[in-house]
């Protein structure tokens, strides 16, 4: 039997819950919305609006299988190790394409939603819990184009440990604005990003890896793409999320809790950000050399937990959670590095917490899907009603 994670006043509060959001993106506006309005009335009104975020998602699975596959450690982009080959154009453009889609089809689901007249919280919800976590994949995904290798055009993984964070923490960010103002503002940043994305994999599969070892307007691509992609992220997001908070308190549009209150969805993604900062930079065998992939998929997987239990509480207007229990883990590993230093150690540590965190955010998340596709008396993946199926 599923674990209830949900209580009676979250039940009541999703009953109750209205979706809010805010678009004001010239992109949005003026070319998704339209290019989705169209695309959509392509798939047939069975479908289910569900269907179609898990579809999105697991194609950015497949991108993140296959670049791991070819490219486990980040040299394969680098002209310096030959014992690394390419990944091959083919899977570039592959992943191009799961890119591209699986904007389209996030893009579409809700208006999937609307046409179908089956819109529910649970859709929602679904949306933006598989969103805080293939946020992270993305970033480690991204990193695949430029290698490790500074002395050819790349990258050290620290920059890729802030990238991830730039992206996940914009993310948990943006529900922490809503869970105070009531209303999503969705980040320009968001269709900017994901379409450069798509377009930086399909220029890697017709030009080859290479292409990132030039240069633009006299400016290495490397020192050009991780400025712009913070940018596009956290400077397109971060201060007007401040600001949204700050002027629903001054007007009186927002919760309006205290100001304690307010703080706390915020506390565990500080103390994540504290201990993921302590490991990657103090650690005696140096794991994130020695393991980047992994431990920024820990603590992306972490960090999604983290989310998914701030968008359940803002959608159901609960108080959210001062502490996640996946930080326990975590810590131990970090205070488990230090006390032995030794490298096995400290991978089997970081292999475990690994797979401790996706089991325990896979378990929560299938666990609260189907509580509330009970509440609601719906299926997940389909349009059929229960009480006709069960005839």
């Amino acid at each position: 039997m599923a674990y209830k994670y949900l209580g009676k006043d979250h039940l009541d509060g999703f009953d109750k819950y209205k979706y809010n959001a805010v678009d004001t993106s010239p992109i949005s506006i003026y070319i998704m919305h339209p290019f989705w309005n169209t695309c959509v009335k392509i798939f047939p009104r069975w479908l289910a609006p569900n269907l179609m975020t898990f579809c999105g998602c697991l194609l950015l699975v497949l991108n993140f299988l296959l670049l791991s596959y070819y490219d486990w450690d980040y040299y394969a982009s680098s002209r310096l190790h030959p014992a690394y080959p390419p990944v091959p154009n083919i899977i570039w453009l592959t992943c191009g394409v799961c890119q591209f889609v699986a904007h389209q089809l996030d893009g579409m689901d809700g208006k999937q939603a609307r046409r179908t007249n089956s819109s529910t919280p649970l859709g929602e919800l679904f949306d933006h819990g598989i969103d805080s976590w293939v946020a992270a994949l993305m970033a480690i995904e991204l990193y695949s184009c430029f290698s490790r290798s500074e002395e050819d055009y790349g990258r050290d993984v620290h920059v890729l440990f802030w990238v991830l964070w730039n992206i996940v923490g914009v993310f948990t960010i943006s529900h922490w604005e809503k869970y105070n103002t009531g209303v999503l503002f969705l980040p320009w940043g968001y269709d900017v990003s994901q379409l450069s994305l798509a377009a930086v994999y399909f220029v890697t599969g017709i030009c080859g890896y290479e292409f990132w070892k030039g240069t633009i307007f006299g400016y290495e691509w490397r020192t050009v793409i991780v400025p712009a992609v913070i940018f596009g992220s956290a400077g397109l997001s971060v201060p007007q999320s401040v600001y949204n908070v700050y002027r629903g308190y001054k007007d009186g549009t927002g919760k309006m809790r205290p100001y304690i209150q307010a703080m706390e969805p915020l506390y565990p993604l500080l103390i994540l950000f504290v201990l993921s900062v302590i490991w990657a930079f103090m650690s005696p065998a140096d794991i994130l050399h020695l393991h980047p992939r992994i431990f920024c998929l820990a603590i992306g997987t972490i960090n999604s937990n983290i989310a998914c239990r701030l968008i359940i509480s803002q959608m159901s207007d609960t108080l959210c959670n001062k502490f996640n229990l996946l930080l326990i883990p975590l810590a131990a590993c970090v205070l488990t590095s230090f006390l032995y230093d030794d490298s096995k150690v400290e991978a089997y540590c970081l292999f475990a917490l690994c797979t401790v965190s996706i089991v325990a955010q896979v378990h929560y998340a299938s666990c609260v899907v189907s509580q509330l596709a009970d509440h609601f008396n719906i299926y997940v993946f389909s349009l059929e009603k229960v009480e006709q199926r069960d005839r």
